[in-house]
């Protein structure tokens, strides 16, 4: 599924993302009361605006109840554990939601292309990612995955703006993925193959328009999150020592008023 973003003024864009991150916010108060668990995935190469998307997302969910993970290349050796082991400790709790900046998918995406991993090894960590993501939807984990593309000229003319940035190549530690390299195009099209799941679809996202890639990505996450979470609050049991005809409301009763 592609998500996309209309052509929008800027001064529109801005009305819109605050809008959005509004509606977030509101929605993000059901998952907190009914404890339920979200992860969001923020996926695709550099210069793809997914952390233009990332700081609309922090700054609409309440930070007590969420985590962002940045996910960098895996430099263990295999005898020090499974590959996924550190990302079993970074999953959301009761309530709260685990936003990943790049994910598990750097296996089958930057190491697959960088030669770090085989083939082999890439075939067994497609089923390994379904199962671990299956695991989660067994759970009642709620994931959205968002995959951020964009064309080769505007992803190179961002690198060049990076690249002449001194504190930006500092961040750096691998060369990027560039989307022009065909080996780049082989690895999206098994991602797409091999993990866009029922449970777990990827929703692709337009990123050569940073703004819009945020309302795209921003709209995505608050579709899914009004789809999922429950549209009521908890009923509580009333306490059974009060008289059933009493008028008075239990204190245990709870009730949500719309804001005035």
């Amino acid at each position: 599924m592609r998500v996309g973003a209309r052509a929008i003024q800027d001064g529109d864009q801005q009305t819109a993302l605050a809008a959005l991150r509004a509606h977030l916010s509101e929605l993000q108060l059901p998952q907190i009361v009914h404890g339920r668990r979200a992860i969001i995935l923020l996926e695709g190469p550099d210069g793809s605006s997914k952390r233009r998307a990332l700081r609309q997302l922090a700054a609409a969910f309440d930070p007590c109840h969420c985590a962002v993970h940045w996910t960098r290349r895996d430099r263990r050796e295999a005898a020090e554990g499974h590959w996924l082991a550190r990302f079993w400790k970074q999953l959301p709790s009761a309530g709260d939601t685990a936003i990943f900046y790049r994910s598990w998918y750097r296996r089958v995406l930057d190491d697959r292309i960088h030669g770090h991993v085989d083939e082999k090894t890439v075939a067994r960590a497609f089923d390994e990612i379904n199962e671990f993501e299956a695991q989660q939807r067994d759970y009642g984990t709620l994931i959205l995955k968002l995959y951020f593309e964009v064309s080769p000229e505007v992803q190179e003319t961002r690198l060049k703006e990076r690249s002449e940035d001194p504190w930006l190549r500092m961040l750096r530690s691998d060369p990027p993925v560039r989307v022009s390299d065909p080996a780049y195009a082989d690895a999206l099209k098994d991602l797409r193959k091999n993990s866009h799941t029922r449970w777990s679809p990827w929703r692709m996202i337009d990123g050569d328009d940073e703004a819009a890639a945020a309302i795209a990505a921003l709209s995505a996450i608050a579709d899914a999150w009004a789809e999922a979470m429950p549209a009521e609050p908890p009923h509580l049991v009333d306490d059974p020592t009060r008289s059933s005809d009493s008028r008075s409301p239990s204190p245990h009763s709870f009730s949500r008023r719309p804001a005035a």
